[in-house]
């Protein structure tokens, strides 16, 4: 019996070391794996420096052009059994030509985390304006999600808002949050750990702000009472106006990248994360408490993640917070204890693996009759397709006469 196919259409090279993203990615191949699928994965994005080795996990990376005739003749080629779309932008791009070309291929979007939710917030954040979610983005994710047979949401709250909100079917949704293998067991204790520390990959713009917030509001307040303790920021991509916050008189050290950020979160003793915008879960967060550090965070850091983290609603709150579980031994185990809890009741890769792989099996064996179920979604496949293709066709023809 031949291996099933899967094919990867990347918006980039995954970047596991560097965003919540690029870990996902890598999760979502090991899910696959597992079963013994064949993997390619392609993209029309260069690597970079933090880019995963995909050859080394044994998986054929392509370099696909958009708008171009070739991308079809290797679509019949490699006849896949399945598409994974990474983000509603390259299923906008490339979903018409898997359509034509695949038509029986399972087609999967994993959201990342839903894109119009995380830029409404930030305008609605920055124009101090109550959030809007009817937006131009929320138009082309939510025609995403319809056209493809399932798309993978990262967080309960967001699951929420697709189901009640905007009436997605729920049975083309599949809730598949970020995961952990095993819950750790060997972990630093309190007393050998020092400082705080914050991570993020700076080139997102709830990371940077965090940053920005800290540096303004929150550390000056609780430096005051612990004179002798550092904020260590960590992340990829620093930008002038990041790079220029670092302060060492005040302990306000901005590090950049780390190679082994786990050594890090295992030598701190409380990592914060006041995010004021954003949407899915954070991947911050999770890898502090598989580091047994206890976190400080907002209503937004902590939404899809309840108990993982001690939550602030005001900026008062997340002082006190940050200050009670740093110098309170019996605060700080008990946040560590309640975290590892919710870790292994929610977030266990063995949660989800047998029932995702159980979904996308039924799926297939009656998508001619799932499709003809969800036929709203055919009716947008049709139209955007016919608009997309021949868009697509223009600008092919277009570039052959430059």
């Amino acid at each position: 019996m031949s291996l099933k196919k899967l094919l990867i259409i990347g918006h980039t090279f995954p970047e596991p070391s560097t965003t919540a993203a690029g870990r996902r990615m890598m999760q979502l191949i090991s899910l696959f794996k597992a079963f013994d699928w064949q993997i390619a994965f392609a993209t029309n994005a260069s690597p970079s420096e933090y880019s995963e080795h995909l050859e080394l996990h044994g998986i054929d990376c392509h370099s696909i052009l958009l708008n171009d005739a070739s991308v079809d003749a290797w679509l019949l080629k490699l006849a896949p059994d399945a598409v994974l779309f990474d983000r509603f932008l390259t299923e906008e791009q490339f979903g018409w030509k898997v359509v034509e070309q695949c038509p029986d291929a399972l087609r999967i979007l994993d959201t990342e985390d839903l894109h119009f939710l995380r830029k409404a917030r930030e305008i609605a954040f920055k124009n101090n304006e109550p959030v809007n979610f009817y937006t131009e983005t929320a138009k082309r994710e939510l025609a995403s999600i319809l056209r493809c047979d399932l798309s993978l949401i990262i967080s309960s709250v967001e699951m929420e808002l697709l189901s009640r909100q905007f009436h997605i079917p729920e049975n083309v949704l599949f809730y598949l949050p970020l995961f952990v293998d095993e819950i750790p067991q060997s972990i630093h204790s309190f007393e050998e750990r020092k400082h705080f520390i914050t991570v993020g990959n700076f080139q997102h713009a709830p990371n940077a702000d965090s940053v920005i917030y800290l540096k303004e509001s929150l550390w000056p307040e609780i430096r005051k009472s612990i004179p002798e303790a550092q904020l260590h920021c960590y992340g990829a991509y620093v930008p002038k106006n990041i790079s220029s916050l670092h302060d060492e008189k005040n302990g306000f050290l901005i590090q950049g990248w780390l190679e082994d950020l786990d050594a890090a979160m295992k030598q701190a003793r409380v990592c914060l994360a006041p995010l004021r915008f954003g949407a899915g879960i954070k991947g911050k967060i999770m890898d502090a408490t598989c580091n047994g550090t206890p976190v400080v965070t907002t209503n937004i850091g902590a939404e899809g993640m309840s108990g993982l983290a001690i939550t602030a609603s005001t900026e008062d709150d997340f002082i006190q917070n940050s200050l009670e579980v740093y110098l309170n031994k019996n605060s700080w185990g008990r946040q560590q204890q309640q975290a590892f809890h919710v870790l292994e009741h929610h977030f266990l890769k063995s949660n989800f693996q047998q029932k995702f792989f159980d979904t996308i099996t039924w799926i297939q064996k009656n998508l001619k009759t799932f499709r003809e179920n969800h036929f709203i979604g055919q009716i947008l496949q049709h139209q955007s397709l016919q608009a997309t293709k021949y868009l697509g066709k223009w600008i092919e023809l277009k570039n052959k006469q430059l």
